[in-house]
């Protein structure tokens, strides 16, 4: 296994952007609420580097600091988690009382007690702050957007609760050719990314293969078969 010496974000990202930075990169379904957000390639990585200067910049974390991130598979995670492992950071997917800081959905933030930094997630399609947030929490939405859209890394730490960025990557190139992804495909996807195993064959393989991915919470089966016509499915995950 090689070792990176850039980013997992610069990794998977880079490829995407110089091929097609405009096409659709990840698209997300709510069937709850009826929401729908599409993010080109260059956008999330706005919304990445926005998180790592915010991780840097504001919360003064360093490479190998590590990030518990508590929170479901959305387009804002992956936002979140890219921006972790732009800032050199280390993921883990669980309230760790190591980690440096949360960034938590506000039904979580009890579980980052004890954690030094918090910051909370609304997962508000129109980027609503959290209402009425304890002293000392961090409202996601109102911080980030102040950060700039362009990032210079630092240096790079381990990835995924200790698991380097090489290794994920390695592991998220043969989940994608185990599970048949490639640059042309749209893979329709209603698993969550609760685990290292489900987040590296649920996102970071289909960005490794190039692919986009259609991500469904709280999915209708009823609408399945029409989504997956009207987004041209190639790929599912899930179903």
């Amino acid at each position: 296994m090689r070792e990176l010496t850039e980013t997992l974000t610069e990794a998977v990202l880079d490829p995407i952007l110089a091929r097609d930075p405009a096409g659709p990169r990840i698209t997300y379904y709510d069937d709850a609420t009826g929401a729908r957000i599409e993010l080109s390639a260059l956008t999330l990585a706005n919304w990445a580097a926005k998180t790592a200067n915010m991780i840097r910049d504001e919360f003064g974390l360093t490479p190998g600091a590590r990030v518990a991130v508590l929170l479901p598979a959305h387009w804002q995670t992956a936002a979140v988690l890219l921006g972790c492992w732009w800032a050199g950071t280390e993921v883990v997917l669980r309230a760790d009382p190591d980690a440096e800081l949360a960034l938590v959905t506000a039904d979580r933030v009890d579980e980052a007690d004890g954690i030094a930094e918090v910051a909370a997630l609304s997962l508000d399609p129109m980027g609503m702050p959290v209402r009425d947030l304890p002293v000392g929490v961090t409202d996601y939405a109102t911080s980030v957007r102040v950060h700039g859209d362009q990032f210079l890394p630092g240096g790079v730490g381990a990835a995924l609760d200790g698991m380097t960025a090489g290794a994920v990557l390695d592991e998220a190139r043969k989940s994608a050719a185990r599970q048949g992804f490639t640059a042309e495909d749209r893979v329709l996807s209603t698993t969550p990314w609760e685990t290292p195993t489900e987040l590296i064959d649920g996102l970071v393989a289909v960005l490794a293969a190039g692919a986009s991915l259609v991500q469904v919470a709280h999915p209708d089966p009823a609408a399945q078969e029409r989504r997956a016509a009207s987004e041209r499915v190639t790929a599912r995950r899930g179903d």
